[in-house]
């Protein structure tokens, strides 16, 4: 978990540096400092099983195994990229891993993957399927009626939400009465607890328990994991534009850091500073590389310009 963690890490960090320096022009969220959510989470899964995300999923692409190479060229908009370059930041996708998709729409892939719980209750494979979204999408209507629907007939889905305490620059409580988000399963009649999102150990034990009650028939699970982004709601700079309040709550969390306090457990365990430095340069190894694929792969072909857009001949183009 680790490893996944500094990979997501070392990787947004290059990309903000890619986009000021106007080699990525695609609008790019970034993940860093809620890098343990996806590593937990991704870790309690299997390869067969499903995963869902949003606007803000490089971090999910990467812990669920997603290809670093074809991820970064579908950020340079490149014919080598995961959505052919099509797509760019927001819409990363990777059949071959379980991720059928991530979408900037709020909210949109939370049904999705209640459809896919859906499909694997049916089929009665023993697949989980898991979205990843943030507390904004809790104001959706269609998170509601996705946890009511999954909870009524059961399904092996698990709804992770990214609590930052932020939808883009609005702080949870100018949106709502109450810091209850949890209790939104309650009310569903569904599974749900709160995790420290910084914590990946916790995190991990979390999903895991949330993970073997879906295989077993028990329904769905909310997981709150509470964390904070460190990057603007879109971009590569600090988030200290939005207030006092933002810039204060920042300095509270950068001390958190999830990748640091991994760290400090593994040395603390008995793992030497020479093997999370090797860990460390292995990342960043394969982060070079992937900007060096990029930068020299294609960019898509004009004539493939119209292709997927429309039905022709029964066909889907």
């Amino acid at each position: 978990m680790y490893r996944t963690m500094v990979r997501i890490r070392l990787f947004e960090e290059r990309v903000a540096e890619l986009v000021e320096a106007g080699e990525i022009r695609t609008p790019c969220h970034l993940s860093i400092g809620q890098e343990a959510i996806a590593a937990g989470v991704c870790a309690a899964l299997e390869s067969r099983d499903y995963v869902w995300g949003g606007h803000r999923s490089h971090g999910h692409y990467l812990a669920k195994g997603g290809d670093l190479r074809s991820m970064l060229a579908e950020l340079f908009g490149k014919a080598t990229g995961c959505s052919g370059g099509r797509g760019g930041s927001m819409h990363l996708v990777a059949p071959e891993v379980g991720i059928l998709g991530t979408v900037p729409l709020v909210a949109a892939t939370i049904p999705l993957a209640v459809g896919a719980g859906m499909a694997a209750k049916l089929r009665r494979d023993g697949r989980v399927s898991v979205a990843f979204f943030g507390d904004g999408a809790t104001e959706e209507g269609q998170f509601h009626e996705s946890l009511n629907f999954a909870a009524l007939y059961r399904l092996p889905t698990i709804f992770v939400c990214e609590n930052n305490f932020y939808a883009s620059h609005m702080q949870l409580l100018e949106r709502r009465v109450v810091d209850n988000i949890v209790k939104t399963a309650d009310v569903a009649g569904a599974s749900g607890c709160r995790l420290d999102g910084n914590d990946v150990e916790v995190v991990y034990a979390g999903a895991l328990e949330a993970v073997t009650r879906a295989r077993a028939g028990g329904g769905p699970t909310l997981l709150e994991c509470r964390t904070y982004r460190w990057r603007g709601h879109v971009g590569p700079s600090m988030d200290m534009d939005v207030g006092v309040k933002r810039k204060d709550e920042l300095h509270e969390w950068l001390p958190r850091d999830p990748v640091a306090r991994t760290r400090r457990r593994l040395l603390e365990a008995g793992l030497h500073d020479e093997e999370c430095r090797a860990i460390e340069r292995e990342a960043a190894d394969e982060v070079a590389t992937a900007v060096a694929f990029a930068r020299e792969s294609p960019f898509p072909d004009e004539g493939d310009m119209k292709l997927h857009i429309w039905a022709s001949s029964g066909e889907s183009r």
